[in-house]
C-alpha cells in the first residue's frame, strides 16, 4: 500500500508540486557558496521550494511522503546558461549577417523554425540539468511566447530581454516588425525610446549591443557612451537590469562607469589591468565568458566542425546537421570565400581566444562574479547540449571546478539579479536541483550523469523530456557519419542491425560488423559526405534519397530505407 501511494504521489507531483512534500535522504549535498560537499542529507521540498536541509538522522519522513533514496549519489542545484538566443537556432542558416545563405532558407522561414521548436529546446535544457536560461536579446515575439510557457512544470526558469538595443543594426534585420531582434538608437533620446516601447511586453531585463565600428576604438567608444548610459538610466528607472554586450575593453569599461549590471561577453582585446578588475568588482557586476562561441563560428564557416558524442546525441538533429551543408551548397565561389577568409585569421582568433583565457582566470581569482553561459543559438553552439562544452573551457583557462560549479549556479542566477530565490541549495529557496550519480567536484564529466531533474519541485526523469522521433534517430546517425564519428554513428543502431541489398539481399547483420565496415570507411575516405536530397516518413519507416561524395570521383546516387524498432535502427535497406 505505502509503494502504490508513493508511486501516486510522484504522478501527482509531475502536475502539481505542491501537493507532495518529497524528501531526498542520505544525499551528498553540493554546496556552491562554501565549496564543500556535505555528506548524509536529507533535503524536504514543499510545492516548489526547499523547506529544510538537514542530518538525516535527525529527519523523521512521514509514511505518505514521496521519497528519493539518494545515498551514492551528489544534489547540486539546477544550472544555468546565462547566455542564449531562443532567436537563433544554432543552425548554419541562423544568422544572415554572418554568412547570408536566404536564397537556400529564407530568414523568414528560419524564424518560424526557432518559435516552433522553442517548447523543445526548453526540455532539452532541462533534461541537461539546466533549470533557468537567460536570454539577452530576444524578438517582442518571443517574449510572447515566453509567457506562454514560463510556467510548464518541464520548463526551465526563464529570463529574457526583448530586441537589443544597439548602436549598428544589420541590415538584414530591419524592417521585420515584431520578430527584430534589434532596435537600433542613435541618440540618447533614441535609446530612452527604444526602452518605454519595450515595457508593454515585460521584459525580465534590457541588453545594449555596444558596438563600435571607428578604428579608433576609444574616441568610437566616447562618441556613443552617452546612448548607452541613457539606455541604463532609463531602464533602471523602470527597475529593469542592464546586460551590455562589448568586447573590447574601453567598450566595457564605459559600460560599467554608465552602471551596466551584467557584462555578457568577455574582454578580447587585452589583458585587463588590476583597476579594471576592481572596477568591476566595486560595481557589483556579474560577467559572462561566452568562451566558444567564436569556435562555433570558426568551425562553422571554416568546415571543420567536430562536435563531441554528448552534443551528437543531445542537440537537435535538424540543426547539428545543417552545420555540414556548406560541403555541398551550389554558391562554391562563396563558401570557398569564407573558408579561406577562417583560414586566414587562425593567428587573429588564437589571440582572442588567449586573451579571454587569461582574462577569465585573473578575474575568477580576483573574485569577480563569473557566470558559465554559452550564447546558445549562434552557429555551431547548439542549444542545450553547448553548456557541457563551454563549462570545460572555463576549466581549461584554470578555473577549480569549484569555481565553475559556482559560475555555472549562484554566478548565473546573480545575472538576473535572483540569487536570493535560485542557485544554491538552501533553505528558502526554489527547488531547483539535479541529482547526479558521479561527483562534480572530482570531475565535470558527472554533470552528464543525471539521475534527477528537480525542476520548480517537480520531479524529472531527464531521459522522459525529448520522445526522439524516428526522423530524427535517422538524422541522429547521418549527421555522425557526415563528421566520420564512428561512435555516435553507432549509436542509434540496434544491436542486431540488418543490411540489405533491397530487397532482401543480406549484407550484414550486427553492430559489430557495421562498425568493422564503418570504421574502414571513415578512415579511408577525410572527404566523404552524404547530402540528403530528400525525405519521406511513414510511420517508423524513414526513406531518404542521397548523394554521396569523397569516394575517389565517383558520385554515388541511391534511395536508402530505414526500419525502425523499440527506438533504434532494425534494418536497412539499400536501393541502387
Amino acid at each position: 500500500m505505502k509503494a502504490k501511494f508513493t508511486l501516486f504521489c510522484i504522478a501527482v507531483l509531475s502536475a502539481n508540486a505542491a501537493f507532495c512534500q518529497t524528501y531526498i535522504k542520505n544525499v551528498t549535498v553540493v554546496d556552491v557558496l562554501k565549496g564543500k560537499l556535505v555528506s548524509d542529507q536529507t533535503v524536504t521540498i514543499n510545492g516548489a521550494i526547499i523547506t529544510d536541509i538537514a542530518a538525516s538522522k535527525k529527519v523523521n519522513i512521514p509514511a505518505n511522503a514521496n521519497v528519493i533514496d539518494g545515498t551514492g549519489k551528489f544534489l547540486m542545484p539546477g544550472l544555468t546558461d546565462a547566455h542564449i538566443h531562443f532567436f537563433q537556432s544554432g543552425g548554419l542558416y541562423t544568422r544572415p549577417d554572418g554568412l547570408d545563405l536566404r536564397k537556400y532558407v529564407p530568414y523568414d522561414q528560419e524564424i518560424a523554425w526557432g518559435h516552433a521548436h522553442m517548447d523543445e529546446f526548453l526540455r532539452r535544457y532541462t533534461s541537461a540539468g539546466i533549470t533557468t536560461v537567460v536570454d539577452p536579446g530576444a524578438t517582442f515575439n518571443f517574449l510572447k511566447e515566453r509567457d506562454s510557457l514560463k510556467n510548464k512544470s518541464y520548463a526551465p526558469d526563464i529570463y529574457m530581454a526583448g530586441p537589443l538595443i544597439t548602436t549598428y543594426e544589420p541590415a538584414v534585420f530591419k524592417d521585420l516588425k515584431n520578430d527584430e531582434p534589434f532596435n537600433l538608437a542613435a541618440t540618447a533620446e533614441e535609446a530612452r525610446a527604444c526602452i518605454r516601447k519595450q515595457l508593454p511586453y515585460h521584459p525580465d531585463f534590457i541588453k545594449i549591443w555596444y558596438i563600435v565600428l571607428d578604428k579608433d576604438k576609444e574616441a568610437g567608444a566616447r562618441k556613443l557612451e552617452p546612448v548607452v548610459k541613457a539606455a541604463i538610466d532609463e531602464a533602471h528607472k523602470n527597475n529593469l537590469r542592464v546586460a551590455v554586450h562589448a568586447t573590447e575593453r574601453i567598450t566595457a569599461q564605459l559600460a560599467i562607469e554608465s552602471g551596466c549590471d551584467y557584462l555578457v561577453h568577455e574582454v578580447e582585446d587585452e589583458v585587463v589591468s588590476d583597476d579594471f578588475i576592481k572596477l568591476l568588482i566595486s560595481r557589483k557586476v556579474v560577467l559572462c565568458p561566452t568562451m566558444i562561441v567564436e569556435d562555433g563560428f570558426v568551425n562553422t564557416f571554416g568546415q571543420t566542425t567536430r562536435p563531441s558524442y554528448y552534443e551528437f546525441t543531445r542537440s537537435n538533429p535538424e540543426q547539428l546537421g545543417s552545420l555540414y551543408d556548406l560541403k555541398h551548397i551550389a554558391d562554391t565561389a562563396l563558401v570557398n570565400r569564407y573558408k579561406k577568409r577562417i583560414a586566414a585569421s587562425v593567428a587573429f582568433f588564437a589571440h582572442d581566444d588567449s586573451v579571454r583565457m587569461v582574462n577569465l582566470k585573473k578575474m575568477a581569482d580576483a573574485g569577480v562574479n563569473i557566470a558559465a553561459g554559452t550564447d546558445a543559438g549562434n552557429p555551431g553552439v547548439m542549444h542545450a547540449s553547448s553548456l557541457f562544452a563551454e563549462l570545460m573551457a572555463m576549466k581549461q583557462s584554470g578555473m577549480s571546478n569549484w569555481q565553475v560549479l559556482r559560475s555555472a549556479t549562484v554566478g548565473g542566477a546573480m545575472s538576473v539579479g535572483k540569487e536570493n530565490e535560485i542557485g544554491s541549495i538552501t533553505k528558502g529557496k526554489k527547488a531547483d536541483m539535479i541529482l547526479l550519480n558521479a561527483n562534480p567536484a572530482d570531475s565535470l564529466q558527472a554533470l552528464k550523469q543525471i539521475s534527477l531533474v528537480i525542476n520548480k519541485g517537480n520531479v524529472i526523469s531527464p531521459d522522459s523530456l525529448i520522445k526522439e522521433t524516428p526522423e530524427a534517430l535517422v538524422q541522429r546517425q547521418f549527421n555522425a557519419y557526415n563528421a566520420r564519428n564512428i561512435e555516435a554513428f553507432m549509436e542509434p543502431y540496434a544491436d542486431d542491425v540488418e543490411f540489405y541489398d533491397y530487397p532482401d539481399k543480406l549484407l550484414g547483420k550486427g553492430k559489430d560488423a557495421l562498425r568493422k565496415v564503418y570504421t574502414g570507411l571513415f578512415n579511408k575516405f577525410t572527404a566523404l559526405h552524404c547530402e540528403l536530397k530528400g525525405r519521406m516518413v511513414q510511420g517508423n519507416v524513414v526513406i531518404d534519397n542521397e548523394k554521396v561524395t569523397g569516394i575517389g570521383k565517383d558520385v554515388i546516387k541511391g534511395v536508402v530505407i530505414y526500419n525502425i524498432e523499440n527506438n533504434k535502427i532494425k534494418k536497412v535497406y539499400i536501393v541502387q
